[in-house]
Order: C-alpha cells, then sequence, then structure tokens
C-alpha cells in the first residue's frame, strides 16, 4: 500500500502526462508541483513507484509515464470528479432541451458528449425491454391499409404498416384501439405481449381474422425491436489528436468502433444512473482496445437504467474532467427523458 506521499507523486506524474503528452522527470514534479520534499526523495519515490508497476520508463535517460495500473489507483483514489461550470450546465440544458423526440435526444447527446470530452462518445438508445407502453395507436390509411404506431414510456416510437386482405370497419378499428390500450397500457414490454396475445379471442369470431393479422404485426414489432440494441457513436476524429504513441494504434481502435457488438460490450450492462464505469488499458475486453480507456454510466430512472452512454479515448486522458462530464450528460438525459 502507497503512503500518501507516493500518492502525490503518482497523482502529479499523471496529471502531467496528461497535459504535455510527453514523460515526466523528478525535475519537472520537483518544479511544477508543492511536495514539500527534496528531489532526491522523489526520485526514490519514482523508482518505488516504477518498481511497484505504477509507473514506467519509455526510453533510456527519459522520463517515466503512467501504466494501465497507476491510471487504475489514480482514479481509484480520486476524492472527487470535476463538476460542470454554471455554463456548461446551462448549454447543456439548452442543447438537449431543444430535442424534438428520443431519436433526436440520442443524436444531440453524442454531439455534446463528443464536444465536451473531446473523445469518442457511445450511447445506447433505449431497450425496449426495459420500458413500458405508454399508448398505442390505430390508424386508418386506407380501407385495408393501417399504420400501427406504438410508443414506449421513454419516448421511442416504433411504426408498422398492415395490409389487410380485406376492408376494415372504422367502427372496428376504434374498438381494437380502445381494447389495445386497456390491455397494455402501462406494462412492461414483456408483459405486453402476453396481453397483446389475448387481444384476438376477445373479439366476435367474424373479426377475429382482421384482428389477428392487426396483433400479428404489433408482435413482430415487439419481437424485432426488443432484440434490437441500438447505438450511436460520434467524434471520432477526436482520437486523431493525441500525439504520435496514440495516433500508431488508433488504427485498430478505430476498426473496432465500427463493430457495435464491440462497443456493447465496451459499455458493459447498463449501470445504475450516477454510478460511473472505468476501464482503463487492458481492462478492456478487446486487445484493439487495450491502449484506450471506456468511462460509461446508466441512464434513466432513479432507480433503474434504461441504457448506457459513455465515452473512449486513451488512457492519458483528463479523468477527473471526462468522469465529471459523462455523468453531468447522463443525470440530464434521464430528467429529459423523464419529463417528456
Amino acid at each position: 500500500m502507497l503512503d500518501e506521499r507516493k500518492l502525490d507523486v503518482l497523482r502529479a506524474i499523471v496529471e502531467d502526462y496528461v497535459a504535455t503528452h510527453e514523460p515526466v522527470g523528478s525535475k519537472t514534479l520537483v518544479d511544477r508541483h508543492n511536495l514539500g520534499v527534496s528531489p532526491a526523495t522523489v526520485r526514490n519515490d519514482m523508482a518505488a513507484l516504477e518498481e511497484e508497476g505504477y509507473i514506467t520508463q519509455p526510453h533510456t535517460s527519459a522520463g517515466r509515464i503512467p501504466t494501465d495500473a497507476g491510471y487504475r489507483l489514480f482514479v481509484d483514489k480520486l476524492s472527487t470528479v470535476k463538476t460542470l461550470s454554471a455554463a456548461e450546465k446551462k448549454a447543456i440544458t439548452s442543447f438537449l432541451g431543444g430535442a424534438v423526440d428520443l431519436d433526436d435526444v440520442v443524436k444531440r447527446t453524442v454531439r455534446l458528449l463528443a464536444q465536451i470530452t473531446r473523445q469518442v462518445a457511445i450511447v445506447q438508445y433505449p431497450s425496449l425491454n426495459r420500458s413500458s407502453v405508454r399508448h398505442i395507436e390505430v390508424v386508418t390509411m386506407t380501407p385495408s391499409r393501417l399504420l400501427l404506431v406504438l410508443i414506449t414510456s421513454n419516448g421511442r416510437v416504433e411504426q408498422r404498416i398492415v395490409e389487410l386482405p380485406h376492408e376494415i370497419d372504422e367502427q372496428l378499428v376504434a374498438d381494437l384501439r380502445s381494447r389495445l390500450n386497456t390491455a397494455m397500457t402501462g406494462q412492461r414490454m414483456t408483459e405486453a405481449t402476453t396481453s397483446l396475445a389475448n387481444v384476438t379471442d376477445s373479439f366476435a369470431p367474424a373479426d377475429r381474422p382482421q384482428v389477428a393479422a392487426i396483433v400479428t404485426t404489433l408482435l413482430e414489432a415487439f419481437t424485432d425491436e426488443m432484440g434490437e440494441q441500438r447505438i450511436a457513436v460520434g467524434g471520432a476524429a477526436n482520437l486523431t489528436r493525441y500525439g504520435d504513441d496514440f495516433e500508431r494504434n488508433v488504427k485498430p481502435v478505430l476498426e473496432a468502433l465500427e463493430e457495435h457488438v464491440i462497443l456493447l460490450k465496451l459499455l458493459g450492462e447498463a449501470t445504475h444512473p450516477q454510478t460511473l464505469t472505468v476501464r482503463i488499458g487492458h481492462e478492456n475486453p478487446f486487445e484493439e482496445m487495450a491502449t484506450t480507456s471506456v468511462i460509461a454510466t446508466g441512464y434513466g430512472s432513479k432507480s433503474e437504467s434504461l441504457a448506457t452512454l459513455g465515452i473512449v479515448g486513451p488512457t492519458h486522458m483528463d479523468y477527473p474532467s471526462t468522469m465529471g462530464a459523462v455523468r453531468a450528460v447522463a443525470r440530464y438525459v434521464s430528467q429529459i427523458l423523464a419529463e417528456s
């Protein structure tokens, strides 16, 4: 276990390396930081940190840089993350508050998170199986064509067209709309599919073939959408600003970011809102991402996450600021979805 003085030296090395992207020497630490000890003591502390695997010397006669273990200890020992300024908070509220629907919320969130953190932003769309039915609308387009609209509690809207073999009476459409909403509104999606399957039998035998065609389309929509996990990504160009060492590794990172399966695994399971997950370097499950860190959190209600959002960037990122930004954006997205 490191004593407080060595932790101070490690913090200083991490902060300087993140700021300059250059190896940090003992003289630099003494000149820039009020460590309260002699240069010789700092050198001894650096030697101890290197021996324990928290820093390393990339080149002979060069300064030291943090290792994955060093970044991990730095993050674990953070007493607080940086909060956003009043101006930043106002800008976030204004930008996200202008969204017109869930898709717009997600797209705006990706752009905002990439701009604030200057990293690659990833936002998972809310999963249908974590939401409930808010409303089902059945709209007559022609006598034999209907538009089905499913609106969920998180603002997601799904639409399907139903082509019927025969014309349908408008009164039957109105009756079906009423029964669907009575049976399903407020139910979780997994429960709603069971209720939906029982709707057909509540109609007169003569009407059941038409109703069954409509219900089958809705069931297919539920099954398709609950199995789909959509992801939005933005800010990939931010990875090119981190210097030669990282740029040599950026191609496999960019290729990995094109695979949504990888992105979903990087984000992990949707965690409780306000609980941050930080994966550093080789803690990530993919070798291509070994030079990156992932910071993610859930967003949704106070008790349950609907989905996850986060960022991917090089291990030498500004962790306090980035963690604070990810947490703040998740909080505002949760608030907007709750109010929508």
